[in-house]
């Protein structure tokens, strides 16, 4: 029934923060026209949170290491948020040009198998 998700993320400056997906986290992307560019994601997993805002909404990437991330970052001259231990993984912040952030976390939380 389901065969995938499409995530948005809002920018002040789109044009930036696709390159910005493109040439430093080097997701794969078609341009679907005028540079408008959408990217491919590896596997993904929802989760539900309870919440007194039904509107509220999240997008975080996960990695194997957020060490060798924060310091692969810092090679391209991104400073990431100090690492922060939680109970589920281990988070950073990444900035984004467009003036958002992203969260990244190496998780350490059960993991379902992807969906086929």
């Amino acid at each position: 029934m389901i065969h995938g998700a499409h995530v948005i993320i809002y920018s002040k400056n789109p044009d930036a923060d696709r390159a910005f997906l493109r040439d430093v986290l080097e997701l794969p992307n078609v341009d679907v026209g005028n540079g408008w560019l959408i990217f491919g994601l590896p596997p993904a997993e929802v989760a539900v949170h309870p919440s007194e805002a039904n509107t509220r909404h999240e997008l975080y990437f996960m990695c194997d290491d957020i060490e060798d991330f924060v310091q692969a970052m810092a090679g391209r001259d991104i400073e990431c948020a100090d690492v922060r231990e939680l109970g589920w993984g281990r988070l950073t912040t990444l900035p984004l040009p467009g003036g958002g952030a992203v969260g990244v976390y190496e998780p350490r939380h059960a993991r379902p198998d992807p969906m086929n």
